[in-house]
């Protein structure tokens, strides 16, 4: 193991310089910023700030203008004899004092109960002195929205490493249709050479008939090759949000490069740190919890304290519009406390610290859950990269093999069957080889998204 860390320090730098492909940076960014998931998760978060503006508003003061207006007819009506009861006793007391001193004309009350013709226009203002609810539902929506934004960094991160381990295969299927490619014109050549022994009689049909079939053979292949191309195109561009079949830059440093070294000197412990520190999925139900115990708070305060405010109105009242003699002003004070609801408060509040239970168990199983991805990440880079090593070296050997092979087939001295078999190894292991150098990075990008804050 020290050997292999030892290998990944020399070798990272040139690693480092592999991975600084502009071209995909650029598709990278053109992704994230036309992401249809990641537009959602944007227009979330301005959900959230709309929800702290108005959880803000409830501190200031709340000033509404209420004008209304009665008009009734018909229904109960309000009848008292006030005339009859007074009149006479008056006129009895206008005679014994001699004087027209009591009015003798009062006439009986009929109103309707409805008021008709009556007006109220008034200008209330309410303001909270103290509320707990106030104060900490806007804590609540503050640590929501903290948890709305880390939830769009895990969707950027996943996005990023979606488009990058996409455009490794596209590069792969590109290499893979060239390797096979190559291998045709090979065969095409074996078959003219198959041709011109059998026309000097050094040969017979039969070798040609073989080399043809293998050759068509390797048809399907590239068929088959090429179809998977356009397949990985599509997707890659199905990720960037735009036309399937819109071209694709090739980025030169990597396609036409033989070998890409690796990387890895951060030792697995350190890993793991770094991506319980970075990770934006223990971010998010960090805030989550910030927001449960704020709730808790909430539900305690409010049921142990009153809520304060002061109020009051001021306008006309009266009949008919005239605003004449019809001001008034009323000042209120007042509280609200809760004294039983039917435990009601105490449902919430232990509702409130299952929640927080709730999210400290999900982080960490959270954790744990990191720590082994980023076990098995770490190890699977390493492994992609001895397979990346080992393939680069049975290219090559498989590269001289069949190079002594056509000579020796040249000249007589090595049968159809031998040539093929060393011509089929030969393109194995090219595609071996391409496969392992775009799963080193492949690997190394699910590495990256573990443990690296995009």
């Amino acid at each position: 193991m020290i050997n292999k860390i030892f290998l990944y320090i020399v070798l990272l730098p040139v690693f480092a310089q592999a991975q600084k492909s502009g071209v995909l940076e650029n598709y990278v960014e053109e992704g994230l910023q036309n992401n249809l998931s990641l537009h959602q998760e944007s227009l979330e978060i301005k959900k959230s700030m709309e929800s702290i503006r108005q959880a803000k508003a409830l501190f200031y003061p709340r000033l509404s203008f209420n004008p209304t207006y009665s008009y009734a007819a018909g229904g109960r009506r309000l009848n008292f004899p006030v005339g009859d009861l007074l009149n006479p006793a008056y006129k009895s007391l206008n005679e014994l004092t001699g004087t027209n001193q009591f009015p003798t004309n009062i006439e009986n009350v009929n109103e309707l109960l409805a008021p008709t013709n009556f007006h109220d226009t008034k200008v209330n203002v309410q303001y909270s002195i103290y509320n707990p609810e106030v104060k900490y539902n806007y804590l609540i929506q503050k640590s929501l929205l903290s948890a709305q934004e880390a939830k769009k960094r895990v969707v950027e991160n996943e996005l990023r490493h979606n488009i990058e381990a996409a455009y490794y295969q596209y590069l792969q299927s590109l290499e893979a249709v060239k390797i096979l490619d190559n291998s045709s014109a090979i065969l095409s050549e074996l078959v003219k050479l198959n041709k011109k022994r059998v026309a000097n009689n050094t040969a017979t049909k039969d070798v040609v008939f073989s080399s043809e079939y293998e050759a068509s053979k390797l048809v399907q292949q590239k068929i088959e090759a090429e179809n998977n191309s356009r397949v990985a195109g599509a997707y890659f561009n199905f990720l960037l949000n735009r036309d399937l079949g819109h071209d694709i830059l090739v980025d030169s440093t990597l396609i036409h490069t033989e070998t890409i070294n690796f990387g890895g000197a951060d030792e697995l412990a350190g890993l793991k740190q770094k991506a319980r520190t970075g990770r934006s999925e223990l971010k998010q139900i960090d805030m989550s919890l910030d927001a449960a115990r704020h709730a808790i708070t909430l539900q305690q305060k409010a049921a142990s304290l009153p809520a304060l405010f002061i109020g009051g109105n001021a306008g006309f009242q009266g009949y008919g519009y005239t605003f004449k003699n019809q001001a008034y002003m009323v000042m209120q004070a007042g509280l609200q406390w809760d004294i039983f609801k039917g435990y009601e408060r105490k449902s919430k509040i232990q509702q409130a610290k299952i929640q927080a239970d709730l999210l400290q168990t999900k982080k960490t199983d959270v954790e744990k859950q990191i720590e082994l991805q980023t076990t098995q990440a770490y190890y699977d880079f390493v492994s992609a990269g001895e397979a990346q090593r080992s393939f680069g070296e049975g290219v090559q050997n498989a590269a001289q093999y069949f190079k002594v092979v056509d000579s020796r087939y040249r000249n007589g001295n090595v049968l159809l069957m031998e040539y093929i078999k060393a011509q089929n190894d030969v393109q194995t292991a090219r595609l071996q080889q391409v496969i392992a150098k775009y799963n080193v990075l492949i690997k190394k990008s699910i590495l990256d998204k573990i443990t690296v804050e995009p």
